[in-house]
């Protein structure tokens, strides 16, 4: 996570959250298994695994685009945004230079959720940078291994609906399968009817992840389904239509309905979302190198489906420009690295607080053992969302408001 000490709220209503509606816990809380950075257990960089996030992301930003542009038209397209051809992307590296992934490694914030009447249970990736929700299929999954299933059969609230869902990923294959509808329960909150796929062939990009599928909580622009929390607002079973998480390295959660106000101390700032954005995106960012600002004015999205920072190529560039000893590690990737016992001070701004980025988080390892140079946790490949926007990863977010929000942790 990047911010160790934060806690983020994003809503989607047409009213702002006031003060006063902070005062009592509202909602449903789920608890979040940890994850830790991109890097091995002996302090150097996992390359390996940074590769297969990074491709990971980019063929997920690329089908978010496709489905933006299906859904709504180019026209809701960040400026310079496109989607690219596949082979223009990162290729996908197979672990095996990494270590295994456990739940306590893992690279998602993940929880637990049931299907259908006789509660199939899964755990699931809970990504604010896509909108769709989708498990393995119980009958013929290719590429499935060992992932706990849905079976539509043992459930008396199945019901198929026509078409196919299919995402494509980084090394060129797909998560695909049949479309389903059926009661969804999230920590006790249940979304009746809802739409969701059954997958019968998974990515080998999945390969050693302990998930079994994901939960996207972003914008129906991106979506080929409404979003579980949508759903589950439009039928009332949550009193708000907003959502937050609080991430740390211990006792994460995303609560579902509302905030729990004991988490947190002082006001939220919160931060309109870009008006007909498909994301979390909000827009007068700035970062903060050494207490200096280094780059202004850019948009960022906040994708809880990531653990690093993504920036355009030209201002990745820039940014470790200003740090002395600072190095290209891999330019077709847009890494950096910086001298290990010199780890910057970074932070963001959004026109308010400014809000610091652990040292020991921005620092991903070293390049290589005894290397003295440390790879930093501010990536710049090419992303295809837009000449001036970025990506932070592990925030927290809420539908209620249009807004998103930050707190600091108590």
């Amino acid at each position: 996570m990047l911010y160790r000490t934060s806690f983020t709220l994003l809503g989607l209503s047409l009213a702002f959250v006031r003060a006063h509606d902070m005062d009592a816990t509202s909602g449903f809380t789920i608890p979040l298994r940890p994850r830790e950075t991109l890097s091995r257990k002996d302090g150097t960089f996992d390359h390996h695994r940074a590769i297969s996030q990074v491709s990971h992301l980019q063929h997920k930003y690329r089908q978010n685009l496709i489905n933006l542009e299906r859904n709504v038209g180019r026209d809701a397209f960040n400026e310079g945004a496109e989607i690219k051809e596949l082979e223009d992307l990162l290729p996908f590296v197979h672990l095996r230079g990494s270590e295994p992934l456990t739940d306590q490694d893992d690279l998602e914030w993940t929880g637990p959720i049931t299907i259908g009447s006789n509660a199939q249970g899964f755990t699931i990736d809970f990504d604010t940078g896509s909108a769709d929700l989708w498990v393995p299929n119980a009958h013929d999954c290719q590429g499935c291994d060992d992932r706990r299933a849905y079976n539509s059969l043992t459930s008396t609230t199945s019901k198929s609906v026509n078409g196919t869902f299919m995402i494509h990923y980084a090394d060129g294959s797909t998560v695909s399968g049949p479309i389903f509808k059926d009661t969804v329960s999230v920590a006790g909150v249940k979304a009746v009817n809802q739409t969701f796929s059954a997958v019968t062939k998974l990515s080998p990009t999945f390969k050693g992840n302990p998930l079994d599928g994901i939960l996207g909580l972003s914008f129906g622009a991106i979506s080929r389904f409404p979003a579980v929390g949508l759903t589950a607002f439009a039928q009332k079973a949550v009193p708000k239509n907003e959502f937050s998480f609080k991430l740390s390295s211990t006792g994460s959660e995303l609560l579902l309905g509302g905030t729990n106000p004991k988490l947190f101390k002082g006001a939220i700032e919160f931060h309109p979302v870009k008006a007909r954005s498909a994301f979390w995106q909000i827009s007068g960012g700035s970062i903060i190198q050494g207490g200096k600002v280094i780059i202004t004015d850019f948009d960022t999205i906040l994708d809880s489906g990531t653990t690093v920072l993504y920036g355009p190529s030209d201002a990745v560039k820039t940014f470790y420009g200003s740090i002395p000893g600072s190095e290209v590690f891999s330019a077709s990737q847009g890494l950096y690295s910086f001298p290990c016992g010199e780890t910057p001070d970074v932070a963001f701004s959004w026109g308010g607080r400014v809000w610091s980025i652990d040292p020991t988080i921005f620092n991903l390892g070293e390049t290589e053992d005894g290397s003295g140079q440390c790879v930093g946790a501010l990536f710049g490949p090419d992303m295809g969302i837009g000449k001036n926007v970025w990506v932070l990863g592990d925030s927290t977010f809420s539908f209620a408001n249009n807004t998103v929000g930050f707190a600091s942790l108590r």
